[in-house]
């Protein structure tokens, strides 16, 4: 089983290396999976954006973790948070699963692990969130989340205007924020 710094009931957190290339393709080369997000992957843009993910949790201690089920180890996609407005402390939520465990509420399960993560761990003040206009799960699925709408912007890879979205840091004693079944360590 693979070391994880964040768990909720059914999910495990790890940290992208380099030697990840695999678990990557098979989560950013399903064309099903990128349709919002400029369609099909290239092989040279899933190595770009793991090459991302690995640099980010280097300077800022954050990226789109990789998830993987407590039970069985199995890699389902990923989730977590990239700086979006460091100087405001503002952070961007990312989730994106393999086909094989969407509808299953586990999407939702790790982005309030790494909401958790971001407001106790990173202090941040609020998180931000967009979708593909088209996307209405994931329109859902940050409502579901408690995002409110706040705006619409130009979003480069798909050069479609966006709906976005922000979650305000809670208001309750953050150690109250995840419930009894999570745990956090510091990531490696």
């Amino acid at each position: 089983m693979r070391p994880s710094f964040l768990k909720s009931e059914r999910v495990a957190f790890g940290t992208w290396t380099e030697t990840d290339l695999p678990l990557a393709i098979s989560l950013w080369g399903d064309p099903a999976v990128t349709q919002f997000h400029g369609g099909a992957w290239s092989l040279h843009e899933i190595e770009d954006r793991l090459a991302l993910e690995i640099a980010t949790q280097r300077k800022w201690q954050l990226q789109y973790w990789p998830l993987f089920l407590r039970e069985t180890g199995e890699y389902i996609g990923c989730c977590g948070l990239h700086p979006r407005d460091p100087r405001n402390r503002i952070l961007e939520l990312g989730c994106h699963l393999r086909r094989a465990f969407w509808s299953q509420s586990l999407g939702r399960e790790a982005a309030r692990a790494a909401l958790h993560h971001g407001f106790q761990t990173h202090q941040a003040k609020a998180i931000f969130a967009s979708h593909h206009p088209s996307n209405t799960a994931s329109q859902a699925f940050l409502q579901h989340l408690g995002f409110k709408h706040t705006h619409d912007e130009h979003y480069p890879p798909t050069q479609m205007i966006e709906p976005c979205y922000l979650l305000h840091e809670p208001q309750q004693p953050r150690d109250q924020l995840a419930g009894s079944s999570m745990t956090l360590s510091s990531p490696q």
